[in-house]
């Protein structure tokens, strides 16, 4: 087999210590040819820059593609980023993960503009890959390709795009991300999509409505995180849906529950969150005491101190942080 080493553009002339390395690129061993790129990536040399893609673009050995993509992992530069996403496109499973993972490392916002454009790309792990570099980089003009790729065919690519909206919590996503919480087919995106409703007002219906939804939803990991969003958003609608899920079969949709109705401070629900504190599991008697300091009803105060016996230690921390916040909040 017959390797063509690199060529460097003609004003870059490789340093002498690169030279040696540079050759070994065009050496019929694919093992050397990796090694030399380990050599090379220790110059921190830019003007290797034109090396490490040709090795990444044309060396046939998959090891030495990979190793390539992960070197270019360190620099940030259009034409990298350029070659990187080309690289999503390798005929090799781990080229194309090392691509996706350097890709997802990128700091510089100008890298964005370059990711941008594949996000639009129809394969999916190319669009899958983009967009997660976009979300990790925070680039600002990721949202037209992230709610484009809400309709995408593929769960793994909708639930990406979901994590980038959720991140840039513009209110003009919230339409497309309730219809995803209420109806997607797949639980992960559903479950996605009602952790990335967090940022709307408590008042927005549209958004209330797909919680509540989601918070009679086949999947528990879904109830869950919906019981967890209405507390972020102090839905106070969310009252007597919340205290009805006190009593669903999955205690940590109960956990949820108990904590959501703790944030919306209404002590109409102290009662039903009180049932929690005999419990056979001690993270749900923990959150419900704490939960009972945060609803303040002194009504509460004697079943709290008969949780001061509890047998787990945390339990009754628990209690003693609610009891003061009742008695010192009657002050």
């Amino acid at each position: 087999m017959t390797v063509s080493a690199p060529t460097l553009p003609i004003h870059q002339h490789p340093s002498a210590e690169a030279s040696v390395p540079l050759a070994r690129l065009a050496d019929a061993d694919a093992a050397v040819r990796r090694i030399a790129l380990f050599e090379l990536a220790d110059l921190e040399d830019a003007t290797l820059l034109p090396a490490f893609i040709a090795a990444l673009r044309d060396d046939p050995a998959p090891d030495v593609r990979r190793e390539a993509a992960a070197v270019l992992a360190s620099w940030e530069d259009d034409d990298v980023v350029e070659a990187l996403c080309a690289a999503l496109l390798d005929a090799d499973d781990d080229v194309r993960g090392a691509a996706a993972q350097s890709l997802s490392e990128l700091k510089a916002q100008s890298s964005g503009h370059v990711l941008r454009r594949w996000a639009t790309r129809p394969e999916p792990f190319v669009r899958r890959a983009a967009l997660r570099g976009l979300r990790e980089l925070r680039f600002a003009d990721a949202f037209e390709p992230a709610l484009d790729a809400l309709a995408a065919t593929e769960a793994d690519v909708r639930l990406e795009a979901v994590a980038v909206l959720g991140w840039m919590k513009e209110a003009r996503a919230l339409e497309a991300l309730a219809a995803l919480a209420a109806r997607d087919a797949h639980p992960e995106v559903r479950r996605a999509a009602v952790g990335a409703l967090g940022f709307a007002a408590p008042d927005d219906q549209p958004t209330l409505d797909a919680l509540l939804t989601a918070l009679r939803d086949d999947a528990w990991q879904v109830r869950e995180e919906a019981a967890t969003t209405l507390g972020k958003l102090h839905a106070a609608a969310a009252l007597e849906p919340l205290v009805e899920a006190l009593g669903d079969a999955y205690w940590q949709v109960r956990l949820r529950a108990a904590r959501a109705l703790g944030q919306l401070r209404d002590a109409q629900a102290a009662d039903a969150v009180a049932t929690l504190l005999t419990h056979s599991i001690s993270n749900l008697r923990k959150e419900a005491a704490l939960a009972l300091g945060e609803l303040g009803a002194r009504e509460s105060l004697p079943a709290l101190h008969g949780t001061l016996q509890d047998r787990d230690p945390e339990v009754r921390k628990a209690a003693r942080i609610a009891i003061g916040q009742i008695e010192g909040g009657a002050q």
